[in-house]
């Protein structure tokens, strides 16, 4: 499995329709379903939480907990569903998840994570991975970093995802927590140079390709294994596109967001066969014309005409159709010049 590009496990984004919407725009990507508590699909319903369609392959999921067993029991669950990969967040930083023992506080824990990775690894035979941020609060993130990852790696665990900014758990909001600790890539960097037989790709602040680029560079003689987009990839996902040509050597050409849209439609069709509302489906949407002219119609179409009762494929249709004559308009004044 090609770890160079991966799109980040984001909460109430990254559901499986998301998914599949992302996987109309790359085939090579890795995507990452929401986190899912270990305890949820121990005791709640594992096809709700954990269903998902064939085509979002490559798919990881990842677990959100801190008891082994439980932990262990969960990946042979998502293992069985058919995921092609099991990782530990180690980075989330709210307060439920804190008052649940699991997340980013983990980082001040790291024999317990790799307990926790020892279980994992040892119940399912695909690979088990780790996605943590550089430290918590007063640590040391030259400290905190380095005696996680040592830590799962004396357990066998070779794959490590790092959010390179500290979680500021006391006074900061989950969303703070995603802009204001200060980025170290050099930390990650580092971590990549002195433990170079260890897999270690980079997330956090990543705002296009050109700058995923920039961190799979090995002008420095370190070349990380890959780069994780968050935010970028769900507010903008047309860029994603062209990803499989700009970072993996894909001989294919860009998919246009309109050609996009055509692949996303069977998808769209299943569901709504199913009894899925347009509206689950075409909030993730929101922002493929991001730049072009009319996207203001196109979002503003999807997000009234989705909710409407029985609303099907015409309504993507209608959106679809306002960014080409919005388009059309300006290249026929540019031809009346």
């Amino acid at each position: 499995m090609n770890r160079r590009f991966s799109i980040a496990p984001m909460m109430d984004w990254t559901d499986r329709h998301c998914r599949a919407f992302h996987r109309a725009l790359t085939e090579r990507a890795l995507l990452y379903t929401e986190m899912v508590t270990a305890p949820a699909i121990l005791h709640g319903d594992p096809q709700r939480l954990l269903g998902f369609d064939a085509v979002e392959h490559p798919v990881a999921l990842q677990l959100g907990g801190s008891d082994p067993v439980q932990l262990a029991e969960a990946a042979r669950i998502g293992a069985a569903f058919g995921y092609d990969e099991i990782n530990l967040n180690v980075g989330c930083p709210s307060d439920r998840v804190q008052s649940g023992r699991f997340g980013a506080c983990l980082m001040r824990e790291p024999e317990l994570v790799a307990d926790c990775m020892a279980a994992i690894k040892e119940a399912v035979p695909i690979p088990a991975t780790v996605k943590c941020r550089i430290g918590v609060d007063d640590q040391d993130p030259q400290v905190s970093l380095f005696a996680t990852v040592d830590a799962c790696a004396a357990v066998g665990i070779e794959i490590f995802i790092v959010h390179a900014r500290m979680a500021w758990l006391k006074g900061l909001s989950p969303k703070e927590n995603r802009d204001v600790p200060p980025l170290d890539y050099g930390l990650v960097r580092r971590l990549k140079r002195e433990r170079p037989h260890l897999s270690v790709s980079i997330n956090g602040g990543i705002a296009s390709l050109d700058a995923a680029w920039a961190h799979l560079d090995d002008s420095d003689g370190v070349a990380l294994d890959g780069v994780m987009l968050g935010r970028a990839a769900y507010h903008e996902p047309a860029i994603l596109g062209q990803a499989d040509r700009r970072l993996f050597g894909a001989a294919t050409p860009d998919v246009d967001a309109f050609e996009a849209l055509d692949r996303y439609r069977p998808y769209l069709a299943a569901r709504l066969e199913e009894g899925v509302p347009l509206a689950a489906m075409t909030r993730h949407m929101l922002g493929l014309m991001h730049g072009r002219p009319g996207a203001r119609a196109f979002r503003r179409i999807l997000t009234v005409e989705s909710i409407a009762p029985g609303a099907g494929l015409e309504v993507i249709d209608r959106a679809a159709e306002a960014v080409r004559e919005a388009e059309a308009r300006i290249e026929m004044r540019g031809e009346a010049a």
